[in-house]
């Protein structure tokens, strides 16, 4: 136990002095654990992988100033108050759309509603494309905005209609995850093309 603190205080003093061979130590030791526990948190895998980069981009950016006691119970402790963060960001940003659409139905204006879902909705749509790894990316746009199908876009990229088939169902599945708390956008435009 007491070799522990004392290997702790040496790579947590070399990380003082810029020592990025004791940042990888550290991130390579806590970055799953960290992980896990704000993806049982945030509803979407990308989001939680933001929020511990963060937290290392943080931890490195301001290893010089920092005074940790206990390496595990900062960074945990850490993981707790994004999270925090981020929930409330969320309540904020849903708090301002329930005002704004509130704010178009009281002036009846479906049109002004359905607009502000639609931008949401793509904003949403392309931020989670974004977030793609790049030959998932690629090969889900080819597939859902050019409009290539599996053989063809299996010929371009000159890989197997099976990594095709599998990168598409990848993007999918990911981007089902980062747009269910649009739902109700895409019901809400669903049923005025309906009409």
């Amino acid at each position: 136990m007491q070799e522990e603190a004392l290997a702790e205080k040496t790579i947590l003093r070399l990380l003082r002095g810029g020592d990025t061979v004791a940042f990888k130590a550290i991130y390579d030791q806590y970055w799953d654990r960290l992980y896990k526990v704000a993806a049982q948190k945030v509803p979407c895998a990308e989001n939680a992988e933001e929020i511990i980069q963060d937290i290392f981009v943080d931890l490195w950016e301001r290893r010089e100033l920092l005074v940790i006691g206990d390496l595990e119970h900062y960074l945990f402790r850490a993981v707790k108050y994004k999270v925090l963060d981020y929930i409330r960001a969320q309540m904020v940003r849903r708090q301002h759309e329930d005002s704004v659409l509130r704010a178009a139905s009281e002036y009846g204006d479906p049109d002004v509603e359905e607009e502000l879902a639609y931008r949401e909705l793509r904003e949403a749509f392309y931020s989670g494309l974004n977030d793609l790894p790049e030959k998932t990316k690629e090969i889900f746009r080819l597939s859902r905005v050019e409009h290539f199908s599996v053989r063809e876009i299996s010929e371009t990229l000159s890989v197997p209609e099976r990594t095709v088939t599998y990168h598409i169902t990848q993007a999918l599945r990911i981007l089902r995850v980062c747009l269910k708390d649009y739902m109700p956008h895409l019901l809400l435009l669903f049923f005025r093309t309906v009409q």
